[in-house]
């Protein structure tokens, strides 16, 4: 049996579908990801674009250098991927796989740009939401983001 992933944007709008094994995972630390993904790097894994397929919409690209195109929604700017010219793999942000845990990262790239307070994230102390927010907060926060699967139609009609 051939493993399928899916995933897409926070909007729906851009859906993709990846069939067979995920290829590489990594933390991407360079100053374009940064910047392409509002944050301190970007979590990418390899998906060669023969076993891709758009299954919903198409994502808009921009140039990032001579040589990379990054993708991305148009209608919620969610990062989708970034790609090398002539080479034959997306490489997707791992976030937008519906289910996230299939991609863990192995190793890191970009090290030239890596935050120096990046390593000191695990020792933070964390949170749950619902540990700072009234329930009536928390009935605010309801996700108009799409589900993390395919549905037929998005939005719900």
């Amino acid at each position: 049996m051939t493993a399928i992933h899916t995933g897409g944007c926070q909007c729906g709008a851009v859906r993709y579908r990846i069939e067979g094994a995920l290829g590489r995972a990594a933390i991407c630390h360079c100053r374009m990801c940064q910047k392409a993904f509002g944050s301190w790097g970007a979590p990418l894994v390899s998906a060669t674009a023969e076993r891709l397929t758009w299954t919903r919409g198409q994502p808009s690209t921009f140039r990032s250098s001579a040589i990379v195109a990054r993708g991305f929604c148009r209608d919620c700017g969610t990062p989708l991927y970034m790609r090398e010219d002539g080479h034959p793999d997306y490489d997707l942000a791992i976030g937008t796989l519906d289910d996230p845990k299939e991609a863990p990262p192995t190793e890191q790239v970009g090290l030239e740009s890596k935050l120096p307070w990046f390593d000191l994230l695990p020792g933070l102390p964390g949170h749950r939401t619902e540990d700072e927010r009234t329930p009536e907060d928390l009935k605010k926060l309801a996700t108009f983001q799409h589900p993390d699967h395919d549905t037929l139609h998005w939005p719900k009609r």
